[in-house]
């Protein structure tokens, strides 16, 4: 991933991330994914009243990559208020499957970004094998 890309990446994470539909935990995210063709799409999470209906950030960015007709996905942001936000274990299965992908985790602002690989964050998933 580029420089240009990762600054891009950031910002799409952070700017989705005000479209938010949180009204229960008001706990907003929102999340970009690069694809290997280079384009960035995003997400942002939505609950329900009933909970198991909500939607987290990250599979809605994937999901939007793969309504595009995308399959490599390279690297994804997913932004929160702090940066020690990370994917939960729902989306750290769905991302796995794309591979050890880069994982950048931002603050509110992207002024604070932690770093990971998919290997790290879930090193045991499950698999087709």
């Amino acid at each position: 991933m580029t420089i240009e890309q990762r600054e891009k990446l950031i910002k799409a994470s952070i700017d989705v991330r005000k479209n938010a539909y949180a009204p229960f935990s008001h706990f907003s995210v929102g999340a970009a994914v690069l694809t290997k063709k280079g384009n960035i799409y995003s997400g942002c999470n939505f609950e329900s009243i009933a909970f198991g209906a909500g939607v987290c950030a990250e599979r809605v960015a994937i999901g939007n990559a793969i309504s595009n007709g995308e399959r490599e996905i390279t690297a994804l942001c997913v932004s929160g208020k702090n940066s020690d936000i990370t994917p939960c274990g729902i989306c750290r299965q769905v991302l796995s499957e794309f591979g050890n992908i880069e994982i950048l985790c931002s603050n509110e602002d992207g002024s604070s970004v932690n770093v990971y690989d998919m290997k790290s964050l879930l090193p045991f998933a499950f698999d087709t094998i």
